[in-house]
């Protein structure tokens, strides 16, 4: 697996602002915390039936068992995860991430949502569905409070 982003997506070299260490640092904390149960998750979910309804996969049952925050942290690592390390082996991780932006009610910061564009637009294109979650998150905050436009890729026009 190649790393794609990661702590160097937190720094100012794109035209989003600055985001404090240590903000960055309490991420990290609060995803450290899920990050166990999670991997566990996606990987009994890899040996598992891929058809499998949601609700009956592991990840599922980890969605299910945890409080408002603790799904916000699941959410922001495992966009983490995904955006680090894209390949053929996110499938379930992007079900997931589809499942927990598909959610409404987390109650996502403005820095977690630039914190997670911040790390979607070092990943490049390569990672599918990289804005997925911080574009479903930044739906919910406040009218202004990103203080940024979300940076999502250009699509190439037709040539004349």
């Amino acid at each position: 697996m190649a790393s794609v982003a990661g702590r160097g997506a937190a720094s100012t070299r794109d035209e989003l602002p600055p985001l404090d260490p240590a903000v960055v640092q309490s991420f990290y904390d609060r995803m450290r915390a899920v990050a166990p149960a999670a991997v566990g998750a996606l990987e009994r979910d890899r040996a598992g039936d891929p058809g499998w309804a949601f609700g009956d996969t592991a990840c599922g049952r980890l969605v299910r068992s945890l409080d408002t925050e603790g799904l916000r942290a699941l959410g922001m690592w495992v966009h983490h995860w995904c955006m680090r390390f894209y390949d053929d082996d996110t499938r379930v991780a992007l079900r997931l991430v589809r499942e927990i932006a598909g959610r409404s009610g987390l109650g996502w910061t403005a820095d977690e949502v630039r914190w997670m564009l911040r790390e979607s637009h070092a990943a490049g294109p390569a990672a599918d569905g990289r804005f997925t979650l911080p574009l479903a998150a930044a739906g919910e905050l406040a009218p202004g409070a990103l203080r940024v436009e979300p940076v999502v890729p250009r699509q190439s026009g037709p040539r004349d």
